[in-house]
């Protein structure tokens, strides 16, 4: 008896898997005896813009922190370009190309403009880091003009750009921006989100941890809405733009 005609071979080859850039999987942490984070799930894609929105108090920056080594996950795991970071100190985490550019800028305001873009690549060579300050004075030519003054004398929006070019200086694989708009006028918020829109296209993984909502979900891939530490929402930018139950998470109704 004839044996039975084997199946076509497939034109392709089936798609490889490929592993997120960052996975968090049911990530607890908190402060002392409070807990404000419980279970939360995200991922990001390399070369995605993800966005992470919510309220004031929720929970958005403690996830920063926990992602940045500044505090220590009570529970969970964060997995990042492939190795587990979970606890890892922020020196290891900055060194792997996690790079968090905080609430607030944080800058050194008695430090000049020069001095705090070269504090972002310490890590860095001395030819990289050449580079990366050229290159982050071509995407801010204000800074260039303001390189010998003291970063607290810049304005708030000159002090945004510092603190995104610092980061950059570190030559991230995956830049956190925590309320990048916080404080910002509106020409000067468009001209942010114009900016992070670049960084993307230049391949840059972005997650956006905002509270302005319709912006971010306008250049963002996928979104997560996180409530009282949780994910109470979650999918493509464009379905989350349109879901009511959006304005109910959002905002508590």
């Amino acid at each position: 008896m004839a044996d039975p005609p084997l199946p076509p071979e497939p034109l392709l080859p089936a798609p490889l898997l490929q592993a997120p850039l960052l996975q968090v999987c049911g990530l607890h942490a908190g402060y002392g005896p409070f807990e404000v984070l419980h279970g939360i799930d995200i991922d990001v894609g390399a070369g995605e813009i993800v966005a992470v929105l919510g309220a004031n108090g929720v929970g958005k920056t403690t996830l920063n922190r926990a992602l940045s080594g500044l505090i220590r996950p009570r529970a969970g795991s964060i997995g990042f370009a492939g190795a587990d970071i979970t606890g890892a100190g922020t020196h290891d985490i900055v060194a792997a190309g996690l790079i968090h550019v905080p609430e607030g800028r944080r800058i050194f305001p008695t430090l000049s403009v020069r001095d705090n873009l070269r504090l972002g690549a310490y890590l860095r060579g001395r030819a990289e880091r050449a580079r990366s300050f050229e290159q982050v004075l071509e995407l801010f030519p204000r800074l260039r003009e303001r390189l010998a003054q003291h970063a607290g004398s810049l304005s708030g929006g000159e002090q945004q750009m510092l603190a995104i070019g610092r980061g950059l200086m570190a030559r991230p694989r995956l830049l956190i921006l925590d309320e990048p708009s916080l404080g910002l006028s509106p020409l000067l918020t468009e001209e942010l989100f114009a900016l992070i829109a670049s960084l993307h296209a230049d391949g840059l993984a972005v997650l956006l941890v905002e509270q302005n909502v319709v912006q971010s979900l306008a250049i963002a891939a996928r979104a997560y809405v996180i409530e009282h530490g949780r994910v109470v929402l979650a999918g493509p930018a464009a379905a989350l733009a349109g879901d009511p139950r959006l304005k109910a998470a959002y905002l508590g109704l």
